[in-house]
C-alpha cells in the first residue's frame, strides 16, 4: 500500500476525532500567552499517542515523534491563540468565552497538526527520521515564535512546514507560493523637537509641526523610490500643538512599514533614517527615532515549496492545487521558523468567504482533516526523499 493511500485511510478512520479536537479548541478560545487549557489538551493528546512533550514557555508546547530509523528531523508548526472578538457564526460549537473567538483559524491549525500527529504516530514504523510538532502561542500579539526559538525549539530541525486557512481559495484548495509570501513589519515613532512661538512671530521659533509634516510627506514616497516590489509605509498617528495660533515646539508621528524580503527591508530602514535626519537638519529641528523590528516576513524555500506542491498534487489532484501569484502584505511570524531552517508555508481553502478576523469567519468542518492529511503527507515525503535535499 502506498503511503498516500495509508494516510488517506487513517484520515478517514480518525476524521471524527480530528474534527472533535477542532470543535473543542474552538469552544474554548484563549488569548495570546494565556493558552493554558489548549496547551494542556495538546500535551494530553500527544501523550496518549506516546509522543513525548516539553513545555517551552508558559504555554508553548513541543512534541517529538521518533521513527524507528535514523535520518533527518522535520517540524510542523501550529499557532494556538484567539482574538478579542465576539463570535457571530451561530455554530453549534461556538465560543463559550465571552469576547474571545478563533476568528483567524488557529483552532483549525492546531487541530490539523494534532491530526497529523495521530496519523504519523500510526505510521512511526515507516518514519525515516524524527517529527517535531510545534504549538506556538501569541501569533496575533507579540511574536510567540521568536520566544519559542530562543528556548531551542528549532535545534536539530532540518526543515519546517506550516499552513493557514484562507477565505480567498476554493474550499480544500492548496495554495503554494514560491519565494516572498508574507511581509515583514517594522514599527516606528518619530519625535520632532523645535521651539514654540506665537503664530504671528514664526521667525522666533522653530516649527516642529512643519518639519513633522515634511517628513511624513517624504516618507510616504519612499516605497516607490526604493523597490518595484509591493511595499507599504503607513503613518497612522500624528500629535502636535495646543492651539491654532501657536507654532508648536514639538510634534510626533508613528506608523508601520511592510516590506517583502530582507534586502528591501534593510533598504527601507536605511532610507527612512536618512530622510528624517536630512529634513531635521534642514529645518533646524532635532529628532528622536524609535524604530522597532517586528515579524521578519515569510520567504518560502523553493525546494520545500516544490515538495509541498508535488505532495498536494499527488494527494488531491492537480485541479486542487494552485500557485498564489501575489505576496501578502499582512504579517505572519512563521518567518522566524523559516529563518532557522528551510521550509514552506502554504494555504488551504477555508470554505468560508468571510474575511479573517471577522466575527463570522468559520472554516468548514472537514477542512481540518484535509489539512491534517496534507501535513502528514508532506512530512513523509520530506523524510523519504533524503537524496533530494
Amino acid at each position: 500500500m502506498s503511503e498516500e493511500k495509508k494516510i488517506k485511510e487513517l484520515v478517514s478512520e480518525y476524521s471524527e476525532e480530528i474534527m472533535g479536537l477542532r470543535e473543542t479548541i474552538h469552544r474554548h478560545p484563549e488569548m495570546g500567552n494565556k493558552e493554558y487549557r489548549t496547551a494542556e489538551l495538546i500535551e494530553s493528546y500527544l501523550g496518549s499517542l506516546e509522543i513525548e512533550t516539553e513545555r517551552l514557555t508558559d504555554t508553548a508546547v513541543k512534541g517529538v515523534l521518533r521513527g524507528n530509523c535514523g535520518g533527518r528531523t522535520v517540524a510542523l508548526r501550529a499557532d494556538m491563540d484567539a482574538l478579542p472578538v465576539d463570535e457571530a457564526t451561530g455554530a453549534a460549537f461556538a465560543s463559550e468565552v465571552s469576547g474571545v473567538m478563533h476568528a483567524c483559524g488557529h483552532d483549525v491549525h492546531t487541530a490539523a497538526v494534532l491530526g497529523a500527529a495521530r496519523i504519523l504516530s500510526e505510521m512511526r514504523d515507516h518514519l525515516d527520521g524524527t517529527v517535531v510538532f510545534l504549538f506556538q502561542p501569541d501569533e496575533e500579539g507579540n511574536g510567540g515564535a521568536e520566544r519559542m526559538i530562543k528556548e531551542g525549539c528549532m535545534e536539530g530541525v532540518d526543515a519546517v512546514f506550516g499552513a493557514h486557512v484562507s477565505p480567498d481559495l476554493p474550499v480544500y484548495r492548496i495554495g503554494v507560493r514560491y519565494g516572498k509570501f508574507y511581509a515583514a513589519s517594522d514599527m516606528f515613532t518619530v519625535v520632532v523637537t523645535g521651539r514654540s512661538s506665537h503664530g504671528a512671530m514664526r521667525e522666533k521659533g522653530v516649527d516642529a509641526l512643519g518639519a513633522d509634516a515634511e517628513m511624513v510627506t517624504a516618507l510616504l514616497k519612499l516605497p516607490r523610490q526604493i523597490t518595484d516590489d509591493k511595499c507599504v509605509l503607513t503613518v497612522g498617528r500624528m500629535i502636535s500643538g495646543t492651539a491654532g495660533n501657536i507654532m508648536p515646539g514639538s510634534a510626533e508621528f508613528e506608523g508601520i512599514i511592510r516590506t517583502l524580503g530582507p534586502d528591501t527591508r534593510a533598504a527601507m530602514e536605511k532610507a527612512f533614517h536618512r530622510t528624517v535626519h536630512e529634513i531635521a537638519e534642514r529645518t533646524g529641528t532635532e529628532v528622536s527615532i524609535d524604530y522597532i523590528h517586528s515579524y521578519p516576513g515569510v520567504v518560502n524555500n523553493d525546494e520545500m515549496t516544490s515538495l509541498a506542491e508535488q505532495t498536494a498534487i499527488a494527494l488531491f489532484g492537480a485541479d486542487k492545487v494552485c500557485r498564489i501569484d501575489e505576496p501578502i502584505m499582512t504579517t505572519e511570524d512563521f518567518g522566524y521558523f523559516i529563518d532557522e531552517a528551510p521550509g514552506s508555508f502554504y494555504h488551504i481553502g477555508a470554505g468560508c468567504e468571510m474575511p479573517l478576523h471577522s466575527e463570522s469567519f468559520l472554516p468548514q468542518q472537514d477542512v481540518v482533516t484535509k489539512l491534517a492529511e496534507m501535513h502528514a503527507a508532506v512530512v513523509m515525503a520530506y523524510l523519504k526523499r533524503r537524496d533530494r535535499f
